[in-house]
């Protein structure tokens, strides 16, 4: 499928599985720092959407004003983390490199990289949206 022609329609009738949207409050700078820390794609950029691709999976970025009418938007908490309690790991993404690039744009590292009892080395690199990236890889 080709991002950047696919028409709204026809990509949202294409998704499957579980999604994963997430609401922020400026999509150009998350797209930015999902590309250079974690090498992420990004398509159909604009102020208020952008699809995101890592690997093989898929997702998106909204802003806050393509949730005029949902119903989560009266959520959303005036200040931030707005993400706090979600983890969002990336297993194909080494822990060093992605905290090292994460450190050269001033993000938030809540912990370096560690190996753990699971058997992955891990990192946990926080957003401006207050989302925890998490890096990992197989020990």
């Amino acid at each position: 499928m080709d991002y950047e022609t696919v028409s709204a329609d026809d990509f949202g009738k294409s998704l499957r599985g579980i999604g994963l949207n997430l609401l922020v409050r400026d999509v150009r700078g998350t797209s930015a720092f999902l590309h250079s820390v974690f090498d992420m794609g990004v398509h159909r950029l604009s102020a208020d959407f952008a699809i995101i691709t890592y690997g093989a999976e898929v997702f998106q970025l909204h802003s806050d004003g393509t949730y005029g009418a949902n119903p989560l938007l009266g959520l959303l908490p005036e200040n931030p983390p707005r993400g706090a309690g979600v983890e969002i790991r990336l297993y194909d993404t080494d822990p060093e490199e992605a905290v090292a690039k994460a450190e050269a744009l001033g993000a938030m590292i809540l912990q370096p990289p560690t190996d753990k009892p699971h058997g992955l080395r891990e990192a946990y690199i926080l957003c401006n949206d207050g989302y925890a990236w998490v890096p990992s890889r197989a020990i």
